[in-house]
């Protein structure tokens, strides 16, 4: 049986740093919906077998709308978003265990629908490192000095910043993997900011590769400007 790579999409944050009167996920970019950039990104990866998107209960139907209208052919199901996007791909999960029947080989990408930028080769890269580790993400180095500074704004320390990387999206795991560091957490109700991090805390061995400057997060007007001004000038 062939391996299924499922792609959950979590869109249903609130975006509350993007101050804008539309939601983030629907605010369009040359007449196209964001998070649509994203899912045709990954509608176009030949791995990814299934796509599931997380959005809000009362966009749930446009979602359904949009998926019709852009041919988006690998999404059948949208789960329910959460209070908080760990809750929201929780929710993805859920529907992962109890329709698709996975195998523990099966792999689970979670990519933010705000991500639009999946540079070509990186699915086929994280993937690749699965066969020495639990989970795989990418990351780029960090270039600027890192200190640490007290609430009143000193310096504390200046931080040795070739151990740091800032962490980007997809990340993959295999399904037993994610499932079992999500259900720990959920049992010690305990929350991180990232996948990775869950997996990490119950032992899993997580990998990190290159990934790149041009795979941005849509966090403020200006990350939005940004998009634009790749979409103009070339293809990622």
């Amino acid at each position: 049986m062939k391996k299924k790579v499922i792609a959950i999409v979590p869109a249903a944050g609130l975006g509350k740093r993007f101050n804008a009167s539309a939601k983030k996920t629907f605010i369009n970019i040359n007449g196209i919906p964001l998070f649509i950039h994203t899912l045709k990104r990954l509608c176009d990866e030949e791995a990814v077998t299934e796509i599931i998107p997380v959005l809000k209960d009362e966009d749930i139907e446009n979602g359904f709308e949009l998926v019709k209208k852009y041919n988006l052919d690998k999404i059948v199901r949208i789960a329910p978003g959460g209070k908080e996007r760990q809750d929201s791909i929780y929710n993805a999960l859920y529907l992962v265990e109890n329709k698709n029947r996975p195998s523990p080989e099966d792999i689970i990408l979670i990519h933010d629908g705000v991500r639009p930028f999946i540079p070509t080769g990186l699915i086929a890269n994280l993937i690749a490192e699965l066969k020495n580790a639990d989970g795989a993400i990418p990351g780029v180095s960090v270039k600027e000095t890192l200190k640490a500074a007290a609430a009143d704004g000193t310096v504390v320390s200046t931080m040795n910043r070739e151990k740091f990387w800032a962490v980007q999206t997809p990340q993959a795991f295999f399904f037993n993997i994610i499932q079992k560091a999500y259900d720990t957490a959920y049992a010690d109700g305990f929350y991180a900011t990232d996948d990775a991090a869950l997996v990490e805390r119950i032992k899993g061995k997580v990998k990190i590769i290159p990934g790149s400057p041009f795979n941005i997060k849509v966090t403020t007007p200006e990350d939005m400007e940004l998009v634009e001004w790749i979409l103009s000038v070339r293809t990622v």
